[in-house]
């Protein structure tokens, strides 16, 4: 819901902002993506991982947060220091930008670990409310700057100008980092409780336990993000940053299967630690993969069918709407990295992190060397190319890898029926049937009716459970 509320932004942002805008507060967040990832070091994982090994749960709780607290101060005050020299040699304009930025991070990565207590302890309530309180206060800061304050002015509305806003007020991309500097310092004092029942201790042991874990996690992190985001590095570089605006508002259309595979990911990591010593722990993580491939390709198919529709609330400049034709292939490699990321629990259970960050770096070298190859050719299409074939290697590789360690009997054929027919149906939808939602309505409809012939027992048995509680 939070995701699904930050993306409710697009309107909003796309309204005001030029692609060339968008294109260049897309890189600023790709800066922050980069600094949030190396100032966690890995820990969240870390602290899932020994948090439901260890007895004494504080020490957990407070070397945790001991170790990210030291690094984020030192990487803020660095940061603030320098913010001037930073923004020279990588050519972006205003240090404000920056020390607006590092505030976000820093405030954003001190909460990092009170988030996870209350996913790992299972208060999904408070983390939820949380997380929504967050992004309201967001998405109302954000609208009101960008536009409600031109509104006002432009009406002549006088009291405006008492808080700073002059008629010569124009929303650009500094309204943006504003807004989400007051989200995140909202945050923290509402987490400023949970900070407080820390029981600080420093045990020397742990801290080297938690960062023996954690830091492949963040070179592999590091790696991911690279994965994530070099395209939108490098479309500014090789064609412009047009294009790369039009990229990145079209990218984001895929955020249904972003928003789909972080909710998994949330209450699916702390579950894999929490049932590894259980006798039919590899039979669940095999049904997991089922269920999450298959709702991945009902996701798919749902966006790809509504395509048109979903932009047109979304997206408010046509000059976005050139770019549609990647959802597709970005759905897809969606999909392939949330594949990837139930893979990944061989190396996360059998405490070998460091695979984790070989494949991170191979995927970076295989997304830096794909995109040099596909955009001079194929343009932004290219670009997802790119991210496709990366996200599809990965999850094969890790596959591979991990049956060797650590094997799970997953079910291949339901699998990869789900990923074969939802990607038939998809194509058949984009290039014969867009914008024909009736028509596509019953190709999802003819999708879930093969699902029911392929899944009819465990389907039947869960409205049988179902049905059993209730009674009781």
């Amino acid at each position: 819901m939070p995701r699904l509320i930050n993306f409710a932004l697009m309107p909003v942002v796309t309204s005001v902002l030029s692609p060339e805008q968008f294109s260049r507060q897309t890189t600023w967040y790709v800066y922050a993506a980069f600094i949030n990832v190396i100032l966690t070091l890995g820990l969240e994982t870390a602290f899932f991982r020994f948090y439901t090994s260890e007895e004494d749960k504080s020490k957990v709780i407070s070397s945790s947060f001991i170790i990210i607290l030291i690094s984020s101060c030192i990487f803020l005050i660095s940061g603030l220091v320098f913010s001037s020299y930073f923004t020279s040699i990588l050519s972006l304009g205003d240090s404000l930008f920056l020390k607006i930025l590092l505030g976000v991070t820093f405030l954003d990565t001190i909460v990092v670990i009170p988030f996870a207590l209350l996913r790992v302890s299972g208060k999904s309530i408070k983390f939820f409310i949380l997380k929504m309180a967050n992004i309201l206060f967001l998405f109302l800061i954000t609208a009101f700057l960008l536009l409600y304050v031109p509104h006002l002015i432009s009406s002549k509305s006088l009291w405006i100008t008492h808080f700073g806003f002059h008629e010569d007020f124009k929303p650009d991309i500094i309204h943006l980092f504003v807004a989400n500097l007051a989200a995140s310092l909202f945050t923290f004092l509402c987490l400023i409780p949970e900070l407080f029942n820390i029981n600080w201790q420093w045990n020397k042991e742990m801290i080297q336990k938690l960062l023996g874990y954690g830091l492949p996690i963040m070179i592999g992190g590091f790696a991911y993000i690279i994965n994530e985001n070099a395209d939108k590095l490098m479309i500014p570089t090789i064609i412009d940053a047009n294009a790369n605006g039009i990229y990145a508002a079209c990218y984001k259309l895929g955020v249904f299967m972003t928003l789909y595979i972080t909710a998994f990911r949330m209450g699916a990591e702390p579950f894999f630690f929490n049932q590894a010593k259980n006798d039919d722990a590899k039979e669940k993580y095999s049904k997991i993969m089922t269920w999450f491939v298959l709702f991945g390709a009902i996701f798919m198919l749902f966006v790809v069918g509504f395509m048109d529709l979903l932009a047109s609330i979304f997206i408010k400049q046509s000059a976005y709407l050139e770019g549609l034709y990647i959802v597709p292939i970005i759905l897809l490699a969606n999909l392939f990295s949330g594949i990837y990321m139930n893979l990944s629990i061989w190396y996360k259970l059998t405490d070998r992190t460091r695979y984790g960050m070989y494949l991170s770096i191979f995927g970076a070298l295989m997304t830096i060397v794909s995109l040099f190859v596909f955009i001079p050719t194929l343009g932004i299409y290219g670009a997802a190319i790119a991210t496709l074939i990366t996200y599809f290697s990965m999850a094969f590789i890790s596959w591979f890898w991990g049956q060797k360690v650590y094997p799970v009997p997953y079910e291949y054929t339901k699998i990869g029926s789900f990923i074969t027919v939802g990607m038939i149906l998809s194509l058949i939808s984009f290039y014969f049937f867009r914008a024909h939602f009736f028509i596509n309505c019953g190709i999802i409809i003819l999708f879930l009716s093969f699902v029911f012939m392929m899944m009819k027992n465990e389907i039947l048995q869960i409205f049988s459970s179902v049905k059993i509680k209730a009674n009781t």
